[in-house]
């Protein structure tokens, strides 16, 4: 994974608001480009043990308000909707709205992750799910403060992400960021969360066949 420049022969500083930008731009113009086969490619995943860590971690009686940070084509909207909870979606990419929009009948916010504008302490929980490690890690943490301040007080954020050996860089057309566990509660601890809750994923299988590091917040 190498670093990106945004115009051939010019090198931008890589903390920029418009490298940062070129980054998400680029991610953002893959999923446009193959919406339909990435709906078709995910939409049988089976994430139960994910729902289950946002919903059991939210304290109060249901139904609870909720965040689809990165919702897709909408697959989990839909379940969380079916349960009875305001499920609200949020994704970068137009046609993948579109598509939450159509399969959730779900509300489907069009907002780039590093241009976001959240309500304030809206939301009893925010799922993340395959989501946050688009992020540069550059923006991250200011990513983290708004997710913090659009939960309510003791509000609970979700997360799955690739684990790696913090490498950062272009996988293909997508950008991301594949932290190891102690980076990664570095992040989500200076932005004010508690640990709740770390396991890999998927269930029942050696530690080398589980990519995917998932953990569970509290807004402290």
């Amino acid at each position: 994974m190498g670093n990106c420049n945004d115009e051939p022969g010019r090198e931008l500083p890589r903390d920029s608001a418009e490298h940062l930008q070129g980054l998400a731009e680029k991610t953002i113009a893959h999923y446009d480009r193959f919406a339909s086969e990435y709906w078709h490619g995910t939409r049988d995943h089976d994430v139960s043990q994910n729902y289950a860590a946002l919903l059991d971690a939210i304290q109060g009686e249901p139904p609870y308000a909720l965040l689809d940070f990165g919702c897709g084509p909408g697959r989990d909207l839909r379940y969380f909707r079916a349960l009875g909870h305001d499920a609200v979606g949020l994704d970068g990419s137009k046609e993948l709205v579109t598509l939450a929009r159509r399969y959730s009948g779900c509300e489907v916010w069009h907002q780039d992750f590093l241009a976001m504008t959240l309500p304030q302490r809206r939301f009893d929980g925010v799922f993340a799910n395959a989501t946050l490690f688009h992020v540069p890690s550059q923006a991250l943490p200011r990513v983290l403060d708004e997710l913090h301040a659009t939960l309510k007080p003791q509000g609970v954020l979700f997360c799955s992400n690739p684990r790696g050996n913090n490498q950062e860089g272009w996988s293909g057309d997508r950008y991301g960021c594949f932290y190891d566990l102690d980076t990664w509660r570095d992040y989500v601890t200076t932005a004010g969360f508690a640990e709740l809750q770390v396991y890999y994923r998927p269930p029942g299988r050696p530690r080398h066949q589980q990519p995917w590091l998932a953990s569970v917040w509290r807004k402290a």
